[in-house]
This record gives structure tokens, C-alpha cells and sequence, in this order.
């Protein structure tokens, strides 16, 4: 067991996909974790893979195309197990062959992209669902250690000056363009790192929701290396 992990108080391990799925975020616990060992060859699949745009959407029908060596089959069949669970569960997983996500350089006082810190937000009861079978992977930040970007005041001031309107509409306007979702990580900050394999349930912000949402960001690439990353 990784001690990184069991000793965070943000993170519940569980050894099962039913436990992932059934177990209650409570009280810190924002991101549940199924841990895992894997078996199999992920980087014989990236190999074979054909990357078509910067974040390529890999289909079963795909993988089973593959000519694999042993160990690289025994990877597909891992993958193909998690998708199916998933879907059977009723969540829609994508399986994505990843260069690079797109950057957010519209304005030079705030990033919201997915390589910030950021919450996922949704109307309805839902969780996402993560496992990154290659490359480099996600972190995520207790939420005491990060604080929200619209709440720094250098950054708020900015903002009331990109809105130009009615105090009353201000929030509004910074839900409408998603700043809200995004965040700061504190100084000495201690980010954890999702490492390879294992599956991940994170929370969501939505009106049913009893925990904060899991503060989370994708990281930045290794040189010359794909990810493989299941999403939903």
C-alpha cells in the first residue's frame, strides 16, 4: 500500500470495484480509491494506438483491433473490464489516447484549464470517475490547502473589471464562465499524485452532495509520452 495514500485523510481506499462505487464520502474523504497493482503491457497498446488529434477517443472496437503480445492483451482485458463496469454501473466512460489537452490562454490573470486546480461541477448526483493507465498522471489537493481563485483579491478586482456590470449579476457571471470551479494551491501545499492504475471516484459539486468537491488538475506531459487515461 502506498503510504502517501493511506495516510492522506482525503483518500478512502477500497479493494473492489462494488466497494468503490458504494462507499460514502464522509466528513474529509473527497476521493475514493480502488487500489490496484496491474498487471499487463498499457505501453504496448499506446504504441499501437493511432493518435488523430491532440485527445483521441479509443473505442472498444479499437482495442480489439490490436495485435498484442501476451502481456499486452492482458492489459486490453483490464481496460475493457473497467469499461464494462462502468457502464454497467451507468456511467459513461471514454477511453482517451491523450498528446496534450488544449491551454487557456485567454486571459493572463487566471487560467481555467484542466491544468489548474479545479472542481467538477454537475446538476445532478454523480461522481467522476478516473484511472490513468499510462503516462503521467493527475493530483489532487485536500481542500484546506487550496483556495479558490475568485476569492484572491488581485484576481476578484480584475474580474469586476472584466464584467462591467450589476454588482447583483457578478456571481452569476462567474459561474456562467466557470472561474468559480478553479483554484489556488496554498504555499507548501502538499498535492498527491494519482499514480498509475488504481481507479478513482472523485467528488462532485452538486446539490446532493455532503463533502467539497475533490479540487483536482491533469498534469503536464512527459516529453514525448502519451497518456492513457479512462474518464467519465
Amino acid at each position: 500500500m502506498n503510504d502517501t495514500f493511506s495516510d492522506n485523510h482525503q483518500i478512502g481506499i477500497v479493494s473492489t470495484f462494488s466497494e468503490l462505487i458504494n462507499t460514502d464520502f464522509y466528513g474529509e474523504v473527497n476521493a475514493m480509491c480502488w487500489y490496484r497493482h496491474l498487471d499487463g503491457d498499457f505501453k504496448e497498446i499506446v504504441s499501437k494506438l493511432q493518435l488523430k488529434e491532440n485527445i483521441t477517443e479509443v473505442s472498444a472496437e479499437d482495442l480489439l483491433a490490436l495485435q498484442l503480445s501476451e502481456k499486452g492483451n492482458t492489459a486490453r482485458e483490464i481496460i475493457l473490464t473497467d469499461l464494462q463496469l462502468l457502464a454497467e454501473f451507468g456511467a459513461l466512460p471514454s477511453l482517451n489516447l491523450l498528446k496534450n489537452y488544449e491551454r487557456d490562454e485567454e486571459f493572463d490573470f487566471i487560467s481555467t484549464d484542466v491544468y489548474s486546480y479545479h472542481v467538477d461541477r454537475s446538476p445532478i448526483g454523480t461522481d467522476t470517475f478516473l484511472c490513468t493507465y499510462y503516462g503521467a498522471a493527475s493530483d489532487i489537493l485536500p481542500n484546506d490547502q487550496a483556495v479558490q481563485k475568485i476569492q484572491i483579491p488581485e484576481i476578484q478586482e480584475k474580474l469586476r473589471e472584466l464584467h462591467d456590470g450589476p454588482e447583483d449579476e457578478f456571481d452569476n457571471f462567474l459561474k456562467e464562465y466557470f472561474f468559480d470551479l478553479h483554484y489556488q494551491a496554498k504555499p507548501n501545499a502538499r498535492p498527491t499524485n494519482l499514480g498509475l492504475g488504481h481507479l478513482w471516484r472523485l467528488a462532485v459539486d452538486h446539490p446532493a452532495q455532503k463533502v467539497l468537491p475533490c479540487v483536482h488538475r491533469a498534469p503536464v506531459e512527459n516529453e514525448g509520452e502519451y497518456r492513457l487515461l479512462l474518464i467519465c
